[in-house]
C-alpha cells in the first residue's frame, strides 16, 4: 500500500514547482492552506454523506478524494505519508482509550 502514497508523495512535491494554471494541485499550493483544508472539508463531509446513503462504491471514491486531499496538505507541509504510517504503526496493539489518555495536553 505504501508504495501508492509514496509516488503520490513524488507527484504531489513535483506539482510544487508546476503552474497553478496547468495542475489542479498547484493551483491549491498557490491558494494556501485555506484552500487545501476547505477541500479536506468538503471530502470527509462527502465520505459521511456516502456512509449515510449505505453506498459502498460512493464511500471508496470519497474517501479516495479525502486521503488525496490529505496527501496534498502533508505535501504542503513538507510532511511525508511515511510519517502518518509511522505514528499509526506506533499506536498499533494499544488501546484507543489508552493512546489518547497518553497524549500530552
Amino acid at each position: 500500500m505504501s508504495d501508492i502514497l509514496d509516488k503520490l508523495a513524488e507527484v504531489l512535491e513535483a506539482r510544487k514547482q508546476a503552474d497553478a494554471d496547468s495542475s489542479y494541485v498547484a493551483s491549491l499550493y498557490k491558494k494556501g492552506p485555506d484552500a487545501i483544508l476547505k477541500k479536506i472539508g468538503e471530502e470527509a463531509t462527502e465520505v459521511v454523506l456516502a456512509a449515510k446513503s449505505k453506498d459502498q462504491d460512493q464511500v471508496v471514491y470519497e474517501t479516495a478524494d479525502l486521503w488525496f486531499h490529505t496527501l496534498v496538505l502533508l505535501a504542503y507541509m513538507e510532511l511525508s505519508p511515511q510519517q502518518v504510517l509511522a505514528e499509526l504503526d506506533r499506536r498499533f496493539g494499544t488501546s484507543g482509550i489508552d493512546e489518547k489518555a497518553g497524549r500530552s495536553k
